[in-house]
This record gives structure tokens, C-alpha cells and sequence, in this order.
């Protein structure tokens, strides 16, 4: 009998860490994920969206919309100042602007041209002169840069609830 639940023991024991380990390298979607650093939550989605997918689920969405989305791209511009917020690229130089849900977390500082995976909510927002100056400041532009921003602008907007960033 104490044979027999030593074995079950050590039976549950390899299944818990086999687990843990399949949870690791597990493939989103064909994306192995222990190729990149998380932040925030845990991608769970079954289904990641190209850029290119990713921007027609945009087209389709009017302001007040909201979708649940994770699709992967290339960092396009990332806040400076505490990596607050990232601009991805989308189809046909079209972007998302990406900030993270709550503030719960921020991702570097020096990831752009770098491949991330994000999960969340996308929505198309208009964004207004005084914020779309607050953002052209965190990127680092120059005040002629700044001060050619006059009107507001329709956006592709994304709360990440969770980023995965490709490793170098």
C-alpha cells in the first residue's frame, strides 16, 4: 500500500513539472513563446492575427467599438519617458496606438523595430490635439515637429492586457 502511494505521488510529481514545462514552450497560434519576454498577464489566447489581419478587424470597427484581439507586429515609436505606451505597425502604414491596461505595467524602453505579440482590447478613438502633442513629446520630436499637430485625428487605439516581446 505505502509503495503504491509513493508511486502516485511521484507520478503526480513528473505530470506537475512536465506541465510547467509544456505551459513554457507551448506555440500560440505556431509563435514558441519561450522566445520572448512577457509582460502583464499571460497570452491565452488559441489565435494571433499578422498586422495585416489585425488592421481589417480595425476597418470594420466605428469610435465606441470594442473587440477582443491579440495580434503580433513590429514596434513602431515607444514612450521615452517610462515605456507607458507603444505605436505598432499595422497594414499599409497604419498604426496602433498601444497603451496598457491600468498602467499595471510598462514594457522597455528601447524596443522599437522589435516583434511583439499584444493581447487585448482594440477601438478606434479620436485623439486630440493636446494629447497627440503629449505623445509627440514623449517620443523625443522637436518642437517644430510638435506644433505641426493641428487637428485631431482618428486612431486605432489597444488596451494590451498582456505583451510579449521577441528576444534579441
Amino acid at each position: 500500500m505505502n509503495k503504491y502511494i509513493l508511486f502516485l505521488i511521484g507520478l503526480l510529481s513528473v505530470m506537475t513539472s512536465c506541465k510547467d514545462k509544456n505551459e513554457v514552450s507551448m506555440p500560440i497560434d505556431g509563435i514558441m513563446i519561450e522566445n520572448y519576454d512577457s509582460y502583464g498577464k499571460k497570452i491565452s489566447v488559441n489565435e494571433v492575427y499578422s498586422k495585416n489581419s489585425s488592421e481589417k478587424k480595425y476597418e470594420n470597427l466605428k469610435i465606441g467599438d470594442t473587440i477582443d484581439l491579440a495580434f503580433t507586429s513590429t514596434v513602431n515609436a515607444v514612450c521615452k519617458a517610462k515605456g507607458c505606451w507603444m505605436r505598432v505597425a499595422l497594414k499599409d502604414d497604419k498604426e496602433a496606438m498601444v497603451k496598457f491596461k491600468e498602467y499595471g505595467f510598462f514594457v522597455p524602453k528601447d524596443i522599437e523595430n522589435d516583434t511583439v505579440i499584444v493581447q487585448g482590447k482594440a477601438f478606434v478613438s479620436e485623439v486630440s490635439i493636446e494629447e497627440q502633442r503629449h505623445y509627440a513629446r514623449d517620443a523625443g520630436k522637436s518642437e517644430d515637429q510638435i506644433n505641426t499637430i493641428t487637428t485631431p485625428k482618428k486612431t486605432y487605439s489597444f488596451i494590451a492586457d498582456g505583451v510579449l516581446i521577441k528576444k534579441q
